[in-house]
């Protein structure tokens, strides 16, 4: 386990001279990182481990009355009390959601997920309904929430942009602090929980859900846990695929493996949120297929009613994952068992019919839970049962978001200081790494067996599997290199340095030109081929180049006008992410870098003289 340790003097800032400055609270000029490292580090808070929680159990859970889920008070908080939820009038002629009405499955199987006690009431969750809730009516159920006053709570309604069929992207801030700006947040002192559902547009349990705790957090039992967070719910990242029902984009592309690229405006839509608020904590609900292709290679259909992973790439910040397993996890899953809800570690197979391993969530960081996590938040998906089986079991669907969704909120207010203790410990420890050490490049899965579950889709008995499976708890290092100081770019990267920023690094212009002792990269083979996760090619993806690489160690000329990103801020390891060009998810793999000659690792500290970019 690293230990804390004082920062030494910044190289960086011991040859740059900085003009026009401005601050950005979490992402410091390098003459900010110089005044932190004049001070001790912040001291990690004592790390107490929780017990070890039990697997669930491998028989059903017993017919018993399911207590609201959010009835179990926190500390300091209201007594539990029964929910209600004002619904917005559904509408009633909206055209019915592209969904399977009858499961692939019998009656034996269904007994297997009995209605939880409690009723969650949505437009999209009326009787006799057959769409979901559609975008005119979370609009007006957002703008309901925004405009009616609450007492202490202030909301707020964000436009974060439009989709790319001009339907808008919205999100309700929550919260008590003086004001709803990213500066009143702030100022609280109250770690924020930004809550995102239906990245997937055919996964819509965790947008219904995601309305349903925005309703409970202005009016109802999760409104007191304001006193402690600020939350910012986005119900419906990808507005246009909810429309069609259909996963991807209006273009095709998979949103939610565009979180480090940025080609989607859902995607930088997202990213300006996170940028701009800082969240501590970020939960991302999903829904995973039922029986499909599992029902093709195992002849068993899916058990589990919720799938749990945590941020799962390389250059994580330790410690944020841990806090991500034992604040957030493990709590979750006892809030899951208390409701009879079973859960595994997420996991899914690839479309190909003879390929029967199981995988974990992937290694690359492109997905919103990876890249999520290098921006140091714990970061957490959440995916429930419901990919092809219609409105089957939807209340059971959205009671599991919404149970284990509480969960996470209640953990952030538990934890606020230690979680708060712990991101300002791994940002100055990031920071003080640059020029030294060394950076995994490329990491993967490591390859074991792990026993599942799943059920006998005639009988409904459990059936235990033992199968191959991917874990990416365990990464192996494919790829090492030094750690750079930071990274030159040409000035034709603009496009490149543009979706730097988005992600919130800091990227600085060069104002004079100087020389550095630097590592190019020599090309030694290159080839055109697909993005590729662990359930195939990735779709909407744009052929990428596959390249190897061998740096090369020069002094170069930087002339006036190009870039430079330093590593030596907390958002470092995003950098490392975009900028080595020979992973699948670089700028320059896919496009957004035309040449390996437009960039470099810096190697010492650069004599240089810098402006920050507006």
């Amino acid at each position: 386990m690293k230990t804390p340790q004082a920062l030494p003097p910044s190289t960086a800032t011991q040859s740059v001279t900085l003009t026009r400055m401005r601050a950005r609270l979490f992402v410091p000029t390098l003459a900010a990182v110089a005044l932190l490292s004049a001070c001790s580090s912040t001291p990690l808070p004592p790390w107490t481990t929780p017990p070890v929680v039990a697997a669930p159990a491998t028989t059903a859970p017993a017919k018993r009355p399911v207590p609201p889920p959010l009835g179990t008070a926190a500390r300091e908080e209201v007594a539990p009390a029964v929910v209600t939820i004002t619904p917005v009038a559904p509408d009633m002629t909206a055209a019915p959601a592209a969904t399977e009405d009858a499961p692939p499955y019998g009656e034996a199987v269904a007994a297997r997920f009995p209605e939880p006690s409690v009723r969650y009431e949505t437009p999209g969750l009326a009787d006799g309904r057959r769409a979901f809730t559609n975008n005119a009516e979370l609009g007006q159920w957002l703008l309901q929430l925004a405009t009616t006053p609450h007492g202490a709570t202030r909301t707020r309604l964000l436009d974060l942009g439009l989709s790319q069929r001009g339907s808008p992207i919205q999100a309700l801030v929550l919260t008590r602090a003086a004001g709803t700006d990213v500066a009143a947040l702030e100022a609280s002192r109250r770690p924020t929980v930004l809550l995102i559902g239906q990245q997937h547009g055919d996964e819509p349990a965790g947008s219904e859900a995601l309305m349903v705790i925005a309703r409970e957090l202005t009016q109802g039992l999760l409104a007191p846990m304001l006193d402690r967070i600020n939350v910012i719910v986005v119900p419906r990242a990808n507005p246009d695929g909810a429309d069609t029902g259909k996963r991807v984009t209006a273009s095709g592309v998979d949103l939610n493996r565009d979180h480090l690229l940025l080609q989607t405006p859902e995607a930088r839509a997202l990213a300006r949120l996170a940028r701009d608020y800082r969240p501590m904590a970020i939960i991302d609900a999903h829904e995973y297929t039922v029986a499909g292709r599992f029902l093709e290679k195992y002849q068993a259909i899916q058990r589990y009613d919720v799938l749990l992973q945590h941020a799962t790439t390389a250059n994580l910040p330790e410690f944020m994952t841990r806090a991500a397993l034992e604040w957030y996890r493990a709590p979750m899953i006892k809030a899951l068992g208390a409701e009879g809800l079973t859960q595994e570690w997420y996991y899914t197979t690839s479309t190909r019919m003879d390929d029967l391993r199981l995988s974990m969530g992937g290694t690359q960081p492109d997905t919103g839970r990876n890249v999520n996590g290098l921006k140091n938040a714990v970061s957490m998906l959440l995916e429930t049962r419901g990919i092809g089986i219609g409105r089957t079991h939807i209340q059971r669907r959205v009671h599991s978001h919404v149970t284990a969704i509480t969960s996470a909120l209640h953990s952030t207010a538990e934890r606020a200081g230690n979680l708060e203790q712990v991101r300002s410990y791994e940002a100055r420890d990031i920071a003080a790494q640059a020029c030294r050490g060394e950076i995994v490049v490329e990491a993967g899965p490591t390859p074991t067996q792990h026993e599942i579950i799943m059920l006998d889709p005639e009988t409904g008995a459990d059936r235990t599997l033992r199968v191959d499976w991917n874990s990416s708890l365990q990464l192996k290092a494919l790829k090492k290199r030094t750690r750079p100081c930071g990274y030159w770019l040409t000035e034709s990267a603009g496009d490149a340095v543009e979706r730097l920023k988005l992600l919130g690094l800091q990227v600085m212009r060069v104002a004079e030109s100087g020389s550095v002792l630097a590592d190019t990269y020599q090309e030694t083979s290159r080839e055109t081929m697909a993005r590729q996760d662990v359930r195939g090619t990735v779709e909407g993806g744009k052929p990428i180049i596959r390249v190897q690489v061998t740096p090369t160690r020069s002094a170069i000329d930087i002339p006036a006008g190009s870039y430079y990103v330093p590593l030596n801020q907390p958002l470092a390891n995003l950098a490392v992410a975009a900028l080595e060009p020979d992973t699948q998810n670089s700028y320059f793999a896919n496009h957004l870098i035309a040449s390996l000659a437009d960039t470099a690792r810096v190697m010492t500290p650069p004599s240089l003289v810098f402006e920050e970019l507006d």
